[in-house]
């Protein structure tokens, strides 16, 4: 994570700030997420049934695949010099593009779109992030994520 000032937010609006490593999508991680969240439809969790879908494999939830933005952040957006704590402040938009199938490696890129002051010691930062799949023609997702820097 690269740490930069409050001051140079400006300057790299619109600018490509990281990329995080590759994560391979394991079935054990879909399972355990299934787990987790109760969904266990059968083209995620099922072998066997998911080879007669046009995937002819089980492939990541969609929100498994989203909720990897924290990792990848950790990794690849933008730590600002001073700042107490984040938080997540939610989507402007979120998007699934393409099936992630098991096997499958993903990473995201973070573009600065945008960094507001709200009120002093506030600043909402917003990414557009690119989750890429290695090999994919298109991404999984693409989003532009908020989160809420807290200076001072």
């Amino acid at each position: 994570m690269k740490t930069v000032e409050l001051s140079e937010l400006d300057g790299l609006v619109g600018s490509e700030v990281g990329t995080s490593e590759w994560i391979t999508i394991e079935q054990d991680r879909i399972n355990q997420f299934a787990d987790v969240t109760e969904d266990h439809q059968f083209i995620h969790v099922n072998e066997e049934m998911a080879k007669m879908t046009p995937f002819g494999t089980t492939i990541a939830h969609g929100f498994l695949t989203l909720s990897l933005l924290s990792k990848f952040a950790e990794q690849a957006a933008l730590s600002v010099k001073g700042v107490r704590m984040g938080l997540n402040y939610g989507m402007d938009k979120m998007r699934f593009l393409a099936p992630v199938p098991v096997g499958s490696k993903v990473r995201g890129v973070f573009v600065l779109k945008s960094a507001e002051e709200k009120r002093p010691g506030q600043v909402l930062v917003t990414y557009t992030v690119t989750v890429e799949i290695d090999g994919g023609e298109k991404p999984a997702l693409v989003a532009d994520w908020l989160s809420m820097q807290f200076t001072g």
